[in-house]
């Protein structure tokens, strides 16, 4: 089994991975590990031209107070709620680590199908809270401060999108009974494609390039979405933007 290896290594640090700390140290570790970069782009783009040319837009530029500001509130969502969750969730649901590891091809189609379900799941939410103003007042407005994405701002958000996102991405891997490593693979993905949507650059190496026939949104659609705030209401893929009539491209 390919996967095998890795798992065991894994398994070596068991104590770890059982531990209530670790879901909280994981998420926010590579949250920020996938920020990092993107953090360097901006920096580059005040001097270089080049790499401002991939800026989706090009007036923008970010601040040392809005990157203090979104990273106080991402430390405070996950100490000050999502922790004693976790903690909780430890307490309830026994952290089971099998010798095994899944097959390769089972880990991939099962973090594929977590992928389309919290596309959904989000898609369905997102629309409600600008369909329903009480909703994006009180609940989602907050997400839209910045109407130029960069990469920190997507988890620039109340406790209550935190939280009901956080479920859903929590709970597609339980429903679906997957493998602790399949469960922390869809996670890495997950939280690399929400980074990538709001880094606020059109690389050639991104995932919407890779992904043919349109079929995935990525940077270009949600930055759109923050501009007008009207349309691309999908984190990653543009189908159900497509059959509600909400999708829109890059002008």
């Amino acid at each position: 089994m390919l996967l095998q290896p890795v798992w065991s290594f894994l398994l070596g640090y068991s104590s770890v991975l059982r531990s209530p700390f670790f879901p909280v140290f994981f998420s926010l570790s590579v949250y920020l590990m996938f920020c990092l970069p993107f953090l360097l782009l901006d920096l580059l783009s005040l001097k270089w031209d080049f790499v401002r040319r991939y800026k989706l837009q090009s007036q923008s530029s970010i601040s040392w107070a809005t990157v203090q500001r979104c990273l106080a509130l991402t430390l405070y969502n996950h100490v000050i709620f999502i922790f004693p969750l976790t903690v909780l969730n430890w307490y309830l649901r026994p952290v089971l680590l099998p010798q095994d590891a899944p097959s390769l091809h089972h880990l991939l189609a099962q973090v594929l199908v977590c992928l389309l379900l919290f596309d959904f799941q989000s898609f369905s939410w997102h629309l409600l809270h600008h369909k329903v103003p009480w909703l994006y007042r009180n609940f989602h407005k907050l997400h839209h401060t910045y109407t130029s994405t960069s990469a920190l701002t997507a988890e620039y958000s109340g406790a209550w999108e935190t939280l009901s996102l956080g479920l859903f991405a929590a709970a597609n891997p339980l429903m679906l009974g997957c493998h602790p490593l399949t469960e922390m693979t869809f996670f890495i993905v997950n939280i690399w494609l929400s980074v990538e949507d709001h880094c606020g650059y059109d690389l050639p190496w991104a995932t919407h390039r890779l992904i043919p026939l349109g079929l995935f949104g990525g940077a270009r659609h949600h930055d759109l979405h923050h501009l007008k705030s009207n349309c691309n209401f999908a984190p990653y893929f543009t189908h159900w933007d497509r059959l509600a009539g909400t999708l829109q491209e890059q002008d």
